[in-house]
């Protein structure tokens, strides 16, 4: 049986751990490609064009959203975000591609590509989760609030994934991860 490439979507809500997780999936293997998404906001501090995002206008977004140029896109917080179609049908042929994106944005992949791999990464309860938020020290109590409302709705639509993993501890969602990856890789397209 030879192995395939996958489409792989993670998400969840803010604070859950998808970026500490991303970052553990593809600093230990080559294979897997994280795809660098499009957004209408500001660069944060340190955040590179290109690597961390592809900063764009919002008039050019506009034109992408018309031209069919994204697998997805979504307005979040004000902003919008979205992936780019090229990038991810290229680095398909060769790698695995990586999708850190929110639900709504994974489910109009999962119709654009049946075949994607969608799994939802929860907390283990919502307080956990809240506590998280507060713990990173960097949003105001109006945006947990607004977070932790937004992780409901998130949690809400995870039986529309193939999978839910909870992080309770890194490195046993971690391995969760990768045991989906494994299995998801061997089965025949």
């Amino acid at each position: 049986m030879s192995n395939r490439n996958i489409l792989l979507v993670i998400s969840g809500p803010s604070g859950v751990g998808k970026g500490t997780i991303v970052h553990m999936l593809t600093s230990g293997d080559n294979n897997i490609v994280t795809s660098v998404s499009c957004t209408t906001r500001a660069p944060r501090v340190g955040e590179k064009d290109g690597i961390d995002y592809f900063f764009v206008e919002k008039s050019r977004f506009l034109q992408m959203i018309e031209g069919g140029e994204l697998l997805e896109y979504s307005a979040h917080f004000e902003n919008y975000y979205g992936t780019p179609r090229a990038f991810v049908e290229n680095t398909l042929k060769t790698n695995d591609v990586l999708l850190e994106i929110e639900v709504d944005g994974a489910l109009n992949v999962k119709k654009a590509h049946p075949d994607a791999v969608l799994i939802m990464l929860l907390p283990p309860s919502t307080a956990e989760l809240e506590r998280r938020l507060r713990g990173r020290g960097t949003e105001s109590e109006e945006e947990i609030t607004r977070r932790v409302s937004r992780a409901k709705y998130e949690i809400s639509r995870s039986g529309e994934y193939d999978y839910t993993v909870v992080n309770g501890d890194i490195n046993d969602a971690l391995r969760q991860i990768k045991d989906i990856i494994r299995k998801e890789k061997e089965m025949q397209k």
